[in-house]
């Protein structure tokens, strides 16, 4: 119940819904509340067959999580966020317990004294502040760097603070007084991490000049440079016996280092992007290393074996933390959450195959029998919608794709693209037939006319492009809009085509003449639309949109919505009413729907399928 916490503390009901529609299919409270599950759920999203190791996701916070760390005792969690505060978790609930605020900007890293009654957060409003852990109170603010501070941490003996700065240097405080010690210098640029050895005798600093510098915490003195990684170092570690060094760099390697020679003992690879953040497991035997990737991987510490990717993120993972026991590990990214996952039991996260990258569009073929999905890693993926088996993957777009629609006979898929070009496809077999060219600018929508003889597009550029579906031929371009066009569709009988733009318009077209015969003004940014049967009124991402008489150039007064079946950020709702909490890895990019049946795309690359009957 912990992992759907959040949806039942705002909808207590939802125990009945979304905790067990999204609960994995071999769960024991799938299998005992099976016959709970509310009617109007006629086909169940493919879940997890067991459960992850994901216990919990932290939702508070407004903007990115740069930072976690937990109390000494691993009651506490601590946050540092984008959004100025520091927020303290209860780790066994998950509540949040206190905001920290007096902070001016961004929080960039926290760490707790070890005795846990100090908690110190680093700033890029370039401070340093010491809170009571206990009731949130602010006890000191050190000032001292002449620019944002990237890292704070406190010596195992609790009598110092080190601050690392983009000023190039390190700063030692007494923690008690908050006084200033000594100002370490010798990195060329940024210091990005600090982390005292567990005896509190050494300094480590890593810098965006590729090195990491070894300082004897005492007097200063700079003992070691350990050059090896070949772009910015991003984070280090220190192992629970103070014998190994791990470093995390932005050349997408970590690597383990023998603490007392400088000696490169392993280089840990597997991450596909920038690694930000490495944590020893308390009895040094595992690794974490968090990354851009949006994953966090586990390494063995001694042999450098990769044992496990979590993935649940859906996007950068920025730090990583094991509680004292070893039993949890969190995790914080710029998706806005703090994730907490089980290391003990070892289970292996599962994740339906799909897009590699973000989802941004989804369309059902007018038959219903297959799901076309288009994403920012410039593929197309064609979905059995029956039984969700992946059947092809299109390439050929040079940049995201936008949108994808199929045409009335169910023969061809039409996809658009930020390359600027529409790519006409064989839903069939896949293969690419014809490349629309003509806008200046990246193509956001598309839709075909009832009789599949023409083709719509609408732009960034701020203009709609009627095509020819069969030669591809350019017909018209329809001027008006005054700013990025994110909407096309065609009335039922494809006399008319609606467009919509950010500039708060809905325009409806003549599309023989092209000649503009209404603008409808709207209070809101509508991105997806569709015509009702009987041409009354235009389905949109808002609600419903009634069309009044047209006679030319006249503008209707602002138009209200009403509303069906429709999802709204993490629920989907039936008019008003919020029937269904979905958890944060089937929160929609996009959405499609046929019918009763609703496709999310997600940030992940996740694509799902629910239907309802409603």
């Amino acid at each position: 119940m912990l992992y759907s916490r959040p949806a039942i503390e705002q909808a207590p009901l939802q125990i009945y819904c979304s905790a067990l529609i999204f609960a994995p299919e071999m769960s024991i409270v799938r299998k005992q509340f099976q016959d709970q599950i509310p009617r109007w759920m006629r086909r169940l999203p493919e879940a997890q067959k067991n459960w992850s190791a994901l216990l919990q996701t932290l939702e508070s916070h407004s903007s990115w999580v740069w930072a976690v760390a937990f109390s000494p005792d691993g009651k506490l969690l601590a946050s540092a966020s984008a959004d100025c505060t520091v927020k303290l978790w209860d780790t066994n609930t998950g509540a949040a317990l206190q905001t920290l605020e007096g902070h001016s900007s961004w929080v960039r890293a926290v760490a707790f004294s070890p005795d846990g009654k100090l908690l110190a957060s680093a700033s890029t409003d370039c401070t340093v502040k010491l809170w009571d852990s206990s009731t949130g109170v602010v006890l000191q603010t050190l000032k001292g760097h002449s620019s944002l501070i990237r890292a704070v941490a406190f010596s195992p003996d609790g009598k110092l603070i080190a601050s690392a700065s983009i000023d190039c240097t390190v700063k030692l405080w007494d923690a008690v007084t908050g006084a200033a010690l000594q100002t370490l210098e010798g990195h060329s640029s940024w210091v990005r991490a600090v982390a005292f050895s567990p005896d509190s005798k050494l300094l480590a600093s890593a810098s965006a000049d590729c090195t990491i510098k070894l300082w004897n915490a005492g007097t200063g003195a700079a003992l070691q440079t350990l050059e090896g990684h070949s772009d910015y170092i991003n984070a280090v570690a220190f192992s629970p016996d103070g014998k190994l060094l791990a470093s995390a760099s932005a050349n997408k390697a970590v690597k383990v280092w023998d603490a007392s020679t400088g000696a490169v003992l392993q280089s840990l690879e597997g991450h596909l992007n920038s690694v930000w953040a490495v944590a020893f497991s308390p009895d040094g035997k595992l690794l974490a290393s968090a990354s851009h990737d949006n994953t966090v991987r586990l390494w063995d510490a001694v042999t450098g074996a990769a044992l496990q990717t979590l993935k649940s993120h859906s996007n950068s993972v920025y730090a990583v933390a094991f509680s004292p026991d070893g039993k949890l590990l969190a995790s914080a990214s710029t998706d806005n959450t703090v994730k907490l996952w089980d290391v003990s039991t070892r289970a292996a996260l599962q994740t339906l195959e799909g897009h590699s990258n973000l989802v941004r569009a989804v369309a059902f073929s007018p038959d219903g029998k297959l799901l076309a999905s288009a994403s920012i890693d410039c593929t197309v993926k064609l979905w059995d919608a029956s039984t969700g088996a992946a059947l092809q993957t299109l390439e050929g777009h040079l940049d995201y794709i936008n949108a994808v629609a199929f045409s009335p006979d169910c023969n061809l898929l039409a996809s658009a693209s930020a390359d600027n070009t529409i790519k006409l496809w064989d839903a069939g077999t896949g293969l690419a037939l014809q490349i629309l060219e003509g806008h200046l600018s990246s193509v956001d929508a598309i839709a075909f006319s009832p009789d599949g003889k023409m083709l719509a597009s609408a732009s960034t550029d701020c203009t709609v492009k009627l095509w020819d579906a069969v030669t591809g031929a350019a017909l018209q371009t329809l001027e008006g809009h005054s700013d990025y066009v994110d909407a096309a569709a065609f009335s039922p009988d494809g006399e008319l085509l609606a467009s919509a733009s950010a500039d708060c318009t809905v325009k409806l077209w003549d599309t023989v003449t092209g000649v503009a015969l209404q603008t409808i003004q709207v209070s809101v940014v509508i991105h997806t639309l569709s015509f009702s049967d009987d041409g009354t009124s235009l389905e949109t991402d808002r609600g419903l949109l009634p069309i009044t008489s047209l006679p030319p150039s006249v503008v209707s007064s602002r138009q209200s919505f009403s509303r069906d079946i429709s999802v709204q950020e993490q629920w989907v709702t039936a008019g008003t009413e919020k029937i269904l909490w979905l958890p944060q890895e089937y929160r929609p990019s996009c959405a499609a729907m046929h019918g009763s049946i609703v496709a999310l795309g997600s940030i992940s690359g996740l694509v799902s399928i629910l239907e309802f009957a409603i």
